[in-house]
């Protein structure tokens, strides 16, 4: 009688998940050269066949657009020769950053003559439920990789050739270096069923990561029985505190809300102290609507936008927690900065928040009292980002205050053993 092994009776995300395992096992132990030579060969296989991605992508775009997808949404599903060559700059980056496995958090000599060390390990398998950004797929894997994880990638359905064709690109590199394929898996199937069988792999995955919009992280962090590191949507906040110079204020918020709509670092509201508003809000107003920007405004900001060339709605209670991804904002008026504190902790989603002041004290106490990720004196709310804080790349950005908060790179893919050695020691 022939024994079937548990792997013939599990369902086929499973199945990828038990093969991602054992990949997982393989890559541990790897030295840094063997990963680095496995993510140079990405980088250059992204080049030699970008024509083959952007071609199984423009099929995604052209679906998106026959849907009625936001402008801010088909953006961040797009990808140019342009945008291709600069995901694998990427990678090369991360190639070129230390490798976080074997780093000794800490470590001593007891006074009992034991040596103990705490040191950093990989996860093990990481499934990343992600929407509508292709680019994540490559970011995902190569900081799995470099990290010494295996990835599971479960895409939206939006974006299923882009990233059927890059994860087929990352494979044929993976195996050509040497290093399992299976280290890079795309989840089977397009359903939501496939995202359920992957939140259920308890013992096959050990930690799913959400990176999309609320709804989708709301359901992976509730349903879920393998355990979640939360990513936030992004409900970014600006405030332009009395002592602002404005145009230094003009600039941060124009940048913070328009200079890419569709990502979570992207400022969704605008909060002005109510003693530089009247000399403030005509200049942003104008340069809001140069930028093509809607403001969903107060009555205090409507009051000052009647010579602006601004489009401007009325706000309602729903554009406080809205995390647009579009061209558009909501304003307000407040008496002091205890005040928009008080704003920002009533309905951010904890990612970023930023201040415009030229006042040390201001500054000071609104980093104290804002309780975000990230919070940005005199900078605009984009800069919250694993690139541009020299992590090479990143995994997102975590909201929640256990293992990880705020952008997650390539330590924030490990955990930590202890490893005791001692000389024949034992407990009395």
């Amino acid at each position: 009688m022939t024994m079937l092994s548990p792997y013939d009776s599990m369902s086929p995300v499973h199945q990828a998940a038990y093969r991602a395992k054992g990949a997982a096992a393989t890559l541990a132990p790897l030295p840094r050269a063997a990963k680095d030579d496995a993510l140079l060969a990405i980088a250059d296989a992204l080049e030699v066949r970008a024509s083959e991605i952007v071609e199984a992508n423009a099929q995604d775009v052209a679906k998106a657009r026959e849907a009625g997808t936001s402008d801010g949404m088909v953006d961040r599903l797009t990808l140019t020769p342009e945008r291709v060559r600069a995901i694998a700059s990427d990678v090369r980056d991360v190639a070129a950053l230390p490798d976080p496995v074997g780093e000794v958090v800490r470590g001593s000599t007891l006074p009992n003559g034991i040596d103990l060390r705490q040191v950093r390990v990989p996860l093990g398998v990481v499934g990343i439920i992600y929407e509508g950004r292709p680019n994540v797929t490559v970011d995902a894997a190569a900081l799995c990789l470099k990290s010494g994880n295996a990835v599971l990638l479960r895409g939206s359905s939006s974006a299923y050739r882009s990233n059927t064709a890059l994860v087929r690109v990352l494979r044929d590199a993976v195996h050509g270096a040497g290093l399992p394929a299976d280290a890079v898996q795309l989840v089977p199937g397009e359903s939501r069923d496939s995202v359920r069988e992957l939140m259920r792999a308890r013992g096959l995955v050990d930690v799913l990561i959400p990176r999309g919009g609320a709804s989708l992280i709301n359901t992976v962090v509730q349903e879920s029985v393998v355990p979640v590191i939360e990513t936030g949507t992004g409900n970014c906040h600006v405030y332009v505190d009395a002592q602002a110079d404005l145009d230094t204020a003009v600039e941060i918020l124009v940048n913070s809300k328009a200079q890419r709509v569709g990502v979570c670092n992207a400022a969704e509201t605008l909060l002005v102290h109510q003693d530089i508003a009247a000399e403030f809000l005509p200049r942003a107003l104008d340069a809001l609507a140069d930028a093509g920007v809607t403001v969903h405004a107060d009555e205090r900001v409507m009051a000052h936008a009647k010579e602006s060339r601004a489009t401007v709605v009325e706000a309602t209670a729903e554009d406080w927690e809205t995390e647009y991804l579009s061209y558009d904002i909501a304003a307000a008026v407040v008496d002091s900065l205890d005040k928009a504190v008080e704003h920002i902790r009533l309905w951010t989603s904890g990612h970023t928040e930023a201040i415009v002041t030229t006042s040390q004290a201001a500054a000071r106490r609104f980093t104290q009292l804002v309780d975000s990720t990230t919070v940005a004196v005199n900078a605009s709310t984009r800069f919250t980002d694993g690139g541009q804080f020299g992590f090479g790349a990143e995994i997102g950005i975590s909201t929640q205050k256990l293992h990880a908060r705020g952008p997650m790179g390539l330590p924030e893919l490990t955990s930590t053993k202890y490893i005791v050695t001692g000389d024949g020691h034992v407990r009395r």
